[in-house]
């Protein structure tokens, strides 16, 4: 049992924050922490903290034991090489520990907070962040999940499963999120409730370090770290969140959220647009140097994508006739108001995790306004594209970005007054125009539940999930059903099906893809076993997911594409033949280079940096000489070429593309079959006696009954160049079996 809790301190903090917005100066605010901390030092013994279970445990040990033999083991580790004790390794440390979940946007918000304190203060400087994960959601227990959801947010301290809330119990935390700060005896100092505490954390933070560096208790030991983010394999897309479908049908909108960008990719996958990445940042301008922040919801109308770019705080604008990126919402700051109506990029907003259109047909708004889930305020705005109004309110100009329900707080609270409703963090939207729906429908996440949001008066109404009790954002779960009685968890992505009158439902932490009719209120498993996994399986009911965070219904009624985020796929479910299948992602540099200054340079695709390269004997060449290569390849078993994705080669080299002029350097693969033919005629002139000729493959192949999949190797030819003619119509073999 501890031996205090949260409760022994606050009555001390009290009086200091109290001073603290009184005083006059830093000087001033800096000598009252000071004060307060001589105070309770003095009181170190009482204050002190129990240790981390001493039956802890890696993720990396985790894996060298069996499921029955885990239950034996007390709490886990993530982004560390060893089990963190407070007494034994962070003696000596002041220490903050973060009590967070994952599904929390408020948790989210202060991510900036503690990566900003992490660069002005390293361990080596005496301090040392814990993130202390204790789970609001069944689905958020389980390690796996959470080492995720650390790699999606870029979590770069220890992080702790405290899959029990057995801290949380003895520290006597009441609220996510909450920040406590521990002396170098494992001892409280303070704690911070919510969000919104940077100048406080940085405050008590830094008087921490100064108090206690004075009495020589700081010392300047490392914490070991390995962080996860850096043994990622390299993969085309990084945590999908949403994907859209062009309204020509031609083409899906993916926010390949963990690499900061967006793709525009062919119905077969080959990537026509790459739109920032794969850094995080702000900044407008072409597409090869605009930046985003982890951007989630994208919607698409005529030729523009307009994209919820969420921790930048802001909504962009992606043209693609002038292939740019303009911001059209938000100040790039987190924005704390709850009622808007300011222009454009005056108006600040927070943590938009959705948009969406107006759907054909709607007698109201389509196309003028964008819809917006701001997750961070718990509402939905609109932003007027040109000038009008919304129900029952004036007439407001164009570039208006104004709140249209929800009053904020944080409630499953359906009202026919739209500024009296309240949401729990809305995640997902979909319009659906004409009667008798004519709304917006709402996947809103905290309360596990789906609302809609009527387009004529603002009315917001239940559909299924949740509680009658408004302030209960604990009803979840994994039910069937009609209405209250049908059970969700963690609804992320909602999309409407206008031909068959149905709405799907991205059920994110059971790891399902659900409809929903809403005239019947009937609520059904469409696909996914329960658990998480990642198969496409034979049929809906066999295939597996792991949190997808967003889905989208294709206007032909044939196909329903889902973002399945922790599987950083895009799967394809077949509504007609109930099958579903991967898409191929074709892993290659765009093209948008319209304002580069650089000369044009040959572009060819990247291979992930796994490939297999097979290293070819050096081989003796004369200029002009064509070389001729036949390409051999073998699947696997029972493998099959992915129908509608050409496998294909392609001609590359490192510092030597005078090689490459006047080639041909990209061609499909027409069969595996027959064997390709590739050709190389060499130039007259060498400006290097020995470059080296790589020769790149993809190949797009399914395995029934498991998984559709990407496999690449390149081929390494060095040549050396002679005087004499070493010409020879031998073909030269490349092989390699998958």
């Amino acid at each position: 049992m501890a031996t205090c809790s949260l409760n022994d301190v606050l009555p001390l903090q009290s009086p200091l924050e109290d001073a603290l917005q009184e005083a006059g100066s830093q000087e001033e605010r800096e000598r009252l922490v000071l004060e307060y901390l001589e105070k309770v030092n003095g009181r170190a013994p009482e204050l002190r903290v129990p240790d981390f279970s001493p039956e802890i445990e890696t993720h990396q040990t985790r894996q060298h034991f069996s499921s029955l033999q885990q239950s034996n083991f007390g709490l886990e580790w993530l982004n560390t090489d060893t089990c963190l004790s407070l007494l034994r390794d962070l003696s000596g440390k002041v220490v903050v520990l973060d009590f967070f979940t994952y599904c929390c946007i408020n948790c989210m918000h202060i991510l900036p907070d503690l990566h900003a304190l992490e660069q002005r203060f390293s361990d080596a400087d005496g301090l040392v962040i814990i993130g202390v994960h204790s789970a609001k959601f069944p689905n958020e227990r389980v390690l796996d999940n959470i080492q995720s959801a650390v790699l999606r947010y870029n979590i770069t301290h220890p992080v702790v499963n405290d899959a029990d809330a057995t801290l949380w119990q003895e520290l006597q935390v009441s609220c996510w999120p909450t920040l406590v700060l521990l002396g170098p005896q494992g001892n409280l100092l303070f704690s911070l409730v919510g969000e919104g505490h940077k100048e406080d954390l940085f405050l008590f933070t830094s008087m921490a370090l100064k108090f206690y560096k004075a009495r020589h208790e700081i010392t300047e030991d490392r914490i070991p770290l390995r962080l996860y983010k850096d043994s990622l394999p390299p993969s085309p897309l990084l945590f999908p969140g949403k994907v859209a479908v062009d309204p020509s049908g031609d083409a899906l909108v993916i926010s390949d959220t963990g690499h900061h960008r967006i793709l525009v990719v062919s119905k077969d996958g080959r990537i026509l647009h790459t739109v920032g990445g794969p850094d995080s940042g702000w900044r407008d301008g072409s597409f090869s140097e605009c930046l985003f922040n982890s951007p989630q919801g994208v919607a698409v109308h005529d030729r523009s994508i307009y994209v919820a770019d969420t921790e930048n705080h802001l909504i962009r604008k992606v043209d693609l006739d002038a292939l740019t990126v303009s911001t059209v919402a938000g100040t790039g700051s987190q924005g704390v108001d709850k009622e808007g109506g300011a222009l454009g990029e005056k108006q600040p907003i927070s943590s938009p995790w959705d948009v969406a259109f107006g759907a054909p047909g709607a007698s109201l708004f389509a196309p003028r306004v964008l819809w917006i889930a701001m997750a961070g305020t718990h509402q939905i705005w609109a932003l007027l594209l040109e000038e009008g109004t919304l129900p029952k309110g004036s007439l407001l100009p164009g570039g208006s970005c104004v709140r249209f329900a929800g009053s904020g707080n944080e409630e499953n609270r359906n009202n026919s007054y739209p500024h009296k409703a309240g949401f729990a963090q809305p995640s997902g939207l979909t319009a659906c125009g004409g009667d008798p729906w004519n709304c917006l429908f709402v996947a809103d996440s905290e309360s596990s539940s789906i609302r809609s949001v009527s387009f004529k008066d603002g009315a917001v109404k239940h559909v299924v999930g949740g509680e009658r009790d408004p302030t209960n954002l604990f009803a979840f779960g994994d039910v069937d059903g009609t209405g209250i009685n049908a059970k969700l968890q963690h609804p992320l992505g909602v999309s409407w099906d206008q031909n068959r009158g149905i709405l799907y439902v991205a059920d994110s932490y059971n790891h399902k893809i659900k409809s929903v009719d809403p005239k019947s209120k009937s609520c059904i498993t469409l696909a996914g076993t329960g658990q998480a996994g990642n198969a496409p399986g034979p049929s809906f009911t066999e295939a597996s997911f792991n949190e997808p965070g967003g889905l989208c219904a294709a206007a032909d009624g044939r196909s329903l594409y889902v973002a399945d985020t922790n599987n950083h796929q895009i799967k394809v479910l077949d509504l007609e033949t109930k099958m579903a299948s991967v898409l191929p992602i074709f892993s290659q540099e765009s093209s948008d280079l319209v304002d580069s200054a650089l000369p044009q340079r040959i572009k060819n695709p990247k291979l992930p940096k796994s490939a297999p390269n097979v290293k070819l004997d050096p081989l003796p060449v004369s200029p002009g000489r064509t070389l001729q290569y036949t390409l051999n390849l073998k699947l696997p078993a029972g493998a099959k070429p992915t129908e509608g994705a050409p496998s294909f080669w392609f001609l590359f080299t490192e510092g030597h593309d005078w090689l490459l002029a006047g080639q041909k350097t990209y061609g499909e693969i027409g069969s595996l079959t027959k064997p390709d033919q590739i050709e190389v005629t060499l130039p007259l002139q060498f400006p290097c006696a020995d470059p080296e000729l790589r020769i790149g493959v993809c190949v797009y192949y399914c395995i029934e009954g498991t998984m559709c999949m990407m496999k690449s190797v390149s081929f390494s030819q060095p040549l050396r160049a002679t005087a004499g003619d070493t010409s020879s119509t031998a073909p030269l073999h490349l092989s390699y079996n998958f």
